[in-house]
């Protein structure tokens, strides 16, 4: 049962960044720049309001448990949260980029090739485990994503920067799972603060025009709170647990949602060629789940099967 939860934070959590371009496309005559450095700076006080509020025990609980660390681990630990919000910085500033600049479909290219990166990443670097269907499966995904990608070579090579930066970011939240979630999200989001806001006027930013503006401070609001900090803190939670690889097939709902609403919502067309990618794609996530969905499919029919002769018994 607590393992069907956590799929289902993964789930959840890919869904939302999923519906991300519609509050993102409100935004879309602002600088991005001035949208990042707001969604960083709304996302962390909301963190800090919340643990000042009612989690300051999980606050004190997780710092006492990082000091009484063996010194290896305490390095490991602060390296990874180091690491993971600087991957946030550049990971959230190209794809707002992207979304807002270039395409829907572009960014939500970047989504389909992650889930394959994310995987081959646990693989190489946590020695996690793949069956030979699920090798199968990650080069369909590569010959879907290939063929997306050899249309339109600089969204190809967009997408590729954002999903490598994702994928690594997955691989470290796999290195923090023994520490309270929000406690490190907050530290992420903190790292993020210190490189972005020293680059404000690089990135085109006006704090006080944001903080003047109703509509952008209202849409950043939820953004902040809906669209960052409750899908990331989903997301950590799942990591937590469940492989690197399940939480990127996962994943896969995200870009799907994504490109679902460019065609439906945004009014974006696609090329036959780019929709038969598509179904190789998509494909190529039914075969990865294959051994354990049959498995669960034989379980259920075996019950049934037994149930009526139990009865009979």
């Amino acid at each position: 049962m607590s393992l069907s939860r956590y799929h289902l934070a993964a789930l959840t959590s890919s869904l939302i960044f999923g519906f991300f371009p519609i509050p993102l496309r409100l935004l879309g005559d602002y600088p991005s720049g001035q949208i990042l450095f707001f969604r960083v700076l709304l996302s962390l006080v909301l963190l800090i309001v919340l643990h000042v509020i009612g989690r300051r025990a999980e606050v004190r609980r997780t710092w006492q448990q990082w000091q009484a660390a063996p010194r290896a681990e305490r390095r490991r630990v602060g390296g990874s949260a180091v690491l993971s919000g600087m991957l946030l910085a550049t990971n959230w500033l190209a794809f707002i980029y992207v979304l807002n600049h270039v395409s829907v479909q572009a960014g939500s290219f970047a989504y389909l090739i992650c889930p394959v990166i994310t995987t081959l990443l646990g693989f190489s670097l946590l020695g996690e485990k793949l069956k030979p269907i699920q090798w199968l499966a990650i080069g369909v995904s590569l010959l879907g994503c290939a063929m997306l990608g050899s249309g339109a070579l600089r969204p190809f090579l967009m997408g590729l920067g954002i999903a490598t930066t994702w994928g690594f970011y997955l691989i470290t939240q796999r290195q923090l799972k023994s520490y309270d979630s929000l406690v490190l999200l907050t530290v992420q989001l903190a790292v993020a603060a210190t490189i972005i806001f020293p680059l404000a006027s690089v990135l085109e930013v006006n704090p006080a025009a944001g903080f003047a503006d109703s509509h952008f401070m209202l849409v950043m609001v939820l953004l902040s709170l809906g669209f960052t900090v409750l899908p990331l803190f989903l997301n950590m939670t799942a990591l937590g647990v469940l492989p690197s690889g399940t939480v990127g097939v996962l994943l896969y709902a995200s870009p799907l949602t994504s490109f679902l609403l460019a065609f439906l919502y945004f009014g974006e067309q696609a090329a036959p060629a780019e929709l038969l990618a598509y179904a190789v794609i998509l494909a190529s996530i039914v075969l990865y789940s294959a051994p354990d969905s049959w498995g669960r499919l034989s379980l259920r029919i075996g019950r049934l099967l037994w149930l009526p002769v139990r009865g009979r018994s």
